[in-house]
């Protein structure tokens, strides 16, 4: 056990490690230095491409100012951007990063504070931005140090032709519970249909995302506000066995290696009537040629002792504190995360393509909501209801819905996975693993406390 222990130390600190997901794709090097350019590093999701190809004949245009992108699978660029703001390299001036990364960057004064710009850009309306996804980029010191593209909470999505076939209504704000009980009546509902698809494929944003979720509800936590671990607590057991057992009895085939990708495959092929994820799958569900259009239904996340339990996530920009074009970097960031741009993608790509989940005034375009129908609304309540300050029943140490916003929690996160995910194979208790579960907790707990205590 204890090199399992020693493995959460140094190395998962310096680089902030795994994703979501990854996938192929492409990229170059930072370009040119000169006065009028900028480099990015960005990650290769579609809506960032769709970005890339639009700069040069608008925001360069506009501007004058050119962009150099380098664009990477989601794994590499964590790495890439850890390393590079860690080392304040100064090579990239902005960076796509997430509200988990921006609290840490911002303690450690690795990324630059945008609240002076914002004040001085009024067209760029703050205000318009959703409180959530605002406060989970405020640091400590109540400054803003990154800006959303898009932004995602989770839901859960169903087959409405299939429960109306049992004669089951979805309820408005269902439980944990009644979702169990649903998935059994519908499972096999259909040839090679069962009843429920959730994340069973190891890692800290697989797995864990919407698990954390589930046991955050239940009423636990990973750690308590004074650093207490508490990964094989009765609320974090109960929690698991519960997500453990339903994946077993209903939910998809290999459900062990199972990740966001493979239930939204699951879904759009009718191999599974429910799915508990991100709301920005809808987009794809609901897309012209998805052969489930318009037959999903979309409720909030299922809840036990709590009110909401969807997560918050999103893809965001920062300025690297070594950046010497942070003027230029923030009318970039500016345009990329502002009304005009959301306008533009909707007239030339199209508004199913539209970065979402960030701005309220995009749940009032009727253009976009002529598209998005059928998910926009419960998308934006359920980032509006998301309280990464206070996800649980009791006061936590650091933010987070389905993550601790610490450098250690990719690593523990990961490795905590890997044995609820063989739990989920039969291949050991779901008591062995949180036992071990807790071990490893309880090392990076202790290193908290002992710094409480100096």
């Amino acid at each position: 056990m204890l090199s399992r222990r020693k493995r959460i130390g140094a190395a998962g600190v310096a680089v902030l490690m795994t994703a979501v997901t990854g996938c192929a794709g492409w990229g170059g090097g930072a370009g040119g230095g000169g006065a009028d350019s900028i480099n990015v590093l960005m990650v290769n999701n579609p809506q960032m491409v769709d970005l890339q190809k639009l700069t040069a004949d608008n925001f360069t245009k506009q501007t004058g100012i050119h962009v150099n992108f380098t664009v990477l699978p989601e794994n590499d660029v964590r790495d890439k951007i850890s390393q590079e703001f860690s080392s304040q390299a100064g090579q990239y001036d902005v960076a796509s990063v997430s509200n988990f990364e921006i609290p840490i960057y911002a303690k450690s004064k690795w990324i630059a504070p945008l609240s002076d710009y914002i004040a001085k850009d009024p067209s760029f309306d703050q205000d318009d931005i959703l409180k959530p996804m605002t406060q989970s980029m405020t640091a400590d010191d109540g400054k803003i140090y990154g800006e959303p593209f898009y932004g995602e909470s989770s839901f859960l999505m169903y087959r409405k032709d299939i429960l109306a076939a049992k004669g089951i209504a979805m309820p408005a704000k269902p439980t944990w519970q009644q979702v169990a009980d649903i998935a059994a009546k519908v499972d096999h509902a259909t040839p090679g249909m069962r009843g429920i698809c959730l994340r069973g494929q190891p890692g800290w944003g697989q797995l864990f995302a919407p698990l954390t979720t589930v046991v955050n509800t239940f009423g636990g936590t990973w750690f308590t506000k004074d650093w207490q671990a508490k990964v094989d607590s009765p609320e974090f057991t109960e929690a698991t066995k519960f997500y453990v057992d339903l994946v077993r009895a209903h939910g998809e085939a290999g459900a062990p290696q199972a990740g966001f990708t493979e239930c939204l495959n699951d879904t759009i092929q009718s191999n599974t009537a429910m799915w508990y994820d991100a709301t920005s799958a809808a987009g794809s569900l609901e897309a012209p040629n998805s052969p489930v259009k318009g037959k999903m239904g979309y409720a909030p996340a299922p809840v036990v002792k709590t009110d909401s339990s969807g997560w918050l996530y999103a893809w965001a920009w920062g300025i690297q504190e070594a950046s010497k074009k942070k003027d230029n970097a923030w009318k970039f960031i500016s345009w990329a995360s502002g009304k005009d741009y959301e306008k533009l993608v909707g007239e030339k790509v199209g508004w199913s393509n539209v970065p979402a989940g960030k701005r309220a005034s995009t749940y009032e375009n009727p253009q976009y909501l002529k598209e998005a129908a059928a998910f926009a609304e419960p998308t934006k309540n359920a980032i509006e209801h998301a309280d990464p300050n206070n996800p649980g029943t009791q006061p936590r140490p650091a933010p987070g819905i389905q993550f601790v916003d610490i450098p250690e929690f990719p690593d523990l996160g990961t490795q905590v996975s890997q044995d609820v995910s063989s739990a989920i194979a039969g291949k050991t208790s779901v008591d062995k693993a949180l036992k071990r579960g807790q071990e490893l907790a309880d090392d990076v707990a202790e290193r908290y406390r002992s710094r409480l205590a100096k």
